[in-house]
């Protein structure tokens, strides 16, 4: 037997929201206006933005998933894209992030507006001086919430983020982040772990906090090991479409085949102008929303 849940970041994807390059880059004047202050690489070829991201929808939708997609919103960057960061969803309802990340700061409520028309429930928002970003959050069960503490994300909003999740959950654990290249630098915790399985998570160990990462081995959880050649390429950003089933950047060959080596299947995109240019994989472009999960 099993239930849809949003407190799971493993079980199968059961229903995602997603932004369309349409609505997120918008135009050629629109992403020459901002790729170089968002920290883009290069600017996004727009034609070829369109044709990737449909490609990876594709993928989405193969798990059986039904794909909601937020519509363009002003004050939006191209960064709006990349929709995990603005909210956080638990079985309680949606809450809306505060951005570390100025230039960022719209997106939130253009979540609320969104997710609104789509008819599901705002539980609370983080407010200042509480920020918080939705890819330093994953859940770890059903019942723990785990949490990084950067720069993109402080302890006032870790606070708030426990009190509007109160009795939804046992246990909620912080993750110390590296300083690694600064504040402009895309440093969430999901730039470090992706979960696969209850038990198996591809990691980059060299940046894990030591008492985190014994804390998963004590769990039971085994690592696909992301080799250093293939973090800058994103290998450790890969989104679980069931346990034994996940997608992920095309490029990152060693972590390809450490995990078809653990029993699981791995589908690639190419992800050049909508994750490579702008530094989020699969699980940046995604909003989880609701899981399979077993009851």
């Amino acid at each position: 037997m099993s239930s849809l849940s949003a407190q799971c970041e493993t079980g199968r994807l059961a229903r995602v929201l997603i932004k369309h390059p349409r609505e997120a880059f918008v135009d050629e004047a629109s992403i020459a206006a901002q790729w170089r202050s968002l920290y883009f690489t290069e600017p996004p070829d727009l034609p070829r933005a369109i044709d990737e991201y449909e490609q990876f929808a594709a993928l989405l939708r193969s798990a059986g998933a039904r794909t909601d997609y937020l519509p363009s919103a002003e004050g939006t960057t191209l960064d709006s894209i990349y929709v995990r960061d603005a909210a956080v969803v638990s079985d309680r309802g949606v809450i809306l992030c505060r951005m570390g990340k100025p230039a960022r700061a719209a997106e939130p409520d253009a979540h609320a507006s969104g997710l609104g028309a789509l008819g599901l429930p705002i539980a609370g928002r983080i407010e200042p001086p509480g920020l918080l970003e939705g890819g330093d959050v994953f859940w770890l069960d059903r019942r723990t919430i785990v949490v990084g503490r950067g720069y993109r994300t402080n302890d006032d909003g870790i606070r708030q983020l426990r009190a509007l999740l109160a009795d939804s959950i046992d246990e909620l654990i912080v993750v110390p982040l590296p300083h690694w290249r600064g504040r402009t630098d895309v440093m969430h915790l999901m730039s470090l772990i992706s979960p696969i399985s209850p038990r198996l998570a591809v990691v980059y160990s060299p940046l894990l906090s030591v008492p985190f990462r014994e804390r998963l081995v004590e769990r039971g959880i085994d690592f696909v090991e992301v080799p250093e050649e293939e973090f800058e390429s994103m290998g450790t950003n890969v989104l679980a479409l069931s346990p034994d089933r996940c997608v992920m950047v095309d490029g990152n060959p060693r972590t390809r085949e450490a995990l078809e080596r653990a029993g699981v299947e791995v589908l690639v995109y190419e992800g050049r102008e909508i994750s490579v240019k702008g530094a989020g994989g699969p699980t940046c472009l995604t909003r989880p929303l609701l899981r399979a999960v077993e009851a």
